[in-house]
């Protein structure tokens, strides 16, 4: 089923949401607005009169601001236990090779090793392929090679890019649209 980007009135990413969790905000009257050409109808039940219920949403919809909604909002975007996240920000590719890699083949390198003192942070992770790595250990990377690119913490249109599945075009374009210009999802 598709999932559906809810935004805060000024039109920042909050969440990814089911279509039926979308469908109570429409029966709320909590949608303040929406965008996008797809429409997905879900039908419900039926009346006394033998009218079945329609609810049409929009891939994207704004959702009237309430208490969770702003205590939800993160303004930092965490980097999280697994690397599926980060492997997408660096688009599989080694930051000391360069090559492209699956999945399986690649780990979480921290340029500043945690046993020098570095922190797991967006800026001082990328993705590496196994024998970069295990090669590079704890080394700084003066010591070892040069980076290919630069680490840096996704804002949140990039994150919702990241972590979206099935991400339609409406979508795309909309979180697109307001990536930085040093975004490597561009």
């Amino acid at each position: 089923m598709q999932q559906i980007l809810v935004l805060d009135i000024a039109g920042i990413p909050y969440d990814w949401i089911s279509q039926n969790d979308a469908a109570s905000h429409y029966a709320a009257n909590k949608v303040a607005w929406e965008l996008g050409d797809q429409v997905f109808l879900l039908r419900g039940g039926y009346n006394k009169n033998g009218e079945q219920s329609k609810i049409a949403i929009r891939p994207i919809i704004s959702i009237r601001s309430n208490d969770g909604l702003a205590k939800n909002k993160r303004h930092h975007i965490p980097l999280g236990d697994g690397n599926r996240l980060l492997y997408a920000r660096d688009k599989y590719i080694c930051a000391y090779c360069g090559e492209q890699f699956a999945y399986h083949e690649l780990s979480r390198d921290h340029v500043l090793a945690t046993s020098r003192g570095g922190k797991d942070v967006w800026e001082n992770c990328v993705t590496a392929c196994r024998t970069c790595n295990h090669a590079k250990g704890n080394k700084l990377v003066h010591d070892f090679k040069p980076l290919i690119y630069v680490p840096y913490a996704p804002c949140r249109f990039e994150h919702f890019i990241l972590s979206g599945r099935n991400v339609i075009a409406d979508q795309l374009d909309y979180l697109s649209a307001k990536l930085p210009r040093h975004s490597r999802l561009l």
